[in-house]
């Protein structure tokens, strides 16, 4: 009879024993998993707050408005301003405010994202068209997507003839990260509640920093340092 208790006090023991190490395993892992979330938070931000630093830096002077993407937090956009990538209904020419904002913009734009220390961090620009609700949608939506397709091809006109000291090295990297989207009259521009048609028809672009997965498997391939680490 004693042996059979102090067996059972033995396995209830240990039943306690690794229960305690239960407890102990899932609570270190919980501030593991927190830890990289804060670091990846961490690293995210850095990313973020290089870029916004360095393209307030290049554009100050363009009158272009840098600002977190409101839907994406991974995302900047640029916003040009209005009047200079504002569309005529029904069309999708870039006016003449635009082209000269684009010959002076993007000389600035494109060697600032594909320098060696801001290029590692971003994972894609995309010019996005965007139309009024005037019209139907499925031409509304092909007429945003030929608008960004515009800016697209008028921006590699311009670094073609541009006098940029790595002007193949930029247009190659430009490429890598360029994308056109037409957004149709999905996210319509509204003052006092009412839609306001002309500003509805722009481009905006929206710069894209990579994600930390995506950082790590380029550190893991090439031996590079990700952008928040920095140069030693």
């Amino acid at each position: 009879m004693a042996t059979d208790h102090e067996g059972s006090g033995l396995a209830s023991s240990l039943t306690d024993l690794m229960t305690s190490l239960a407890v102990i395993f899932i609570l270190l892992l919980v501030a593991m998993l927190n830890n990289q979330r804060h670091q990846a938070d961490d690293a995210k931000n850095l990313v973020l707050s290089k870029l916004t630093a360095a393209l307030e830096k290049l554009i100050k002077d363009q009158g272009v408005e840098v600002k977190p993407d409101p839907t994406d937090p991974l995302a900047l956009l640029v916003i040009v301003p209005e009047d200079l990538l504002k569309f005529e209904q029904g069309k999708s020419d870039i006016p003449a405010a635009g082209y000269d904002f684009l010959r002076t913009f993007v000389p600035k734009l494109v060697p600032t994202t594909c320098s060696t220390e801001i290029r590692q961090g971003i994972s894609s620009i995309v010019v996005e068209g965007h139309a009024s609700s005037e019209g139907q949608d499925s031409k509304n939506l092909s007429l945003s997507q030929q608008r960004s397709m515009a800016v697209i091809n008028q921006s590699l006109e311009v670094l073609d003839s541009s006098n940029l000291p790595d002007a193949s090295e930029d247009r190659t990297c430009f490429l890598s990260l360029i994308s056109a989207t037409g957004r149709g009259s999905a996210e319509p521009i509204k003052v006092n509640g009412l839609e306001d048609f002309r500003k509805s028809r722009r481009v905006v672009f929206k710069i894209r920093i990579k994600s930390v997965e995506e950082r790590k498997e380029i550190v893991a391939q090439t031996g590079l340092r990700s952008p928040e680490q920095g140069s030693h």
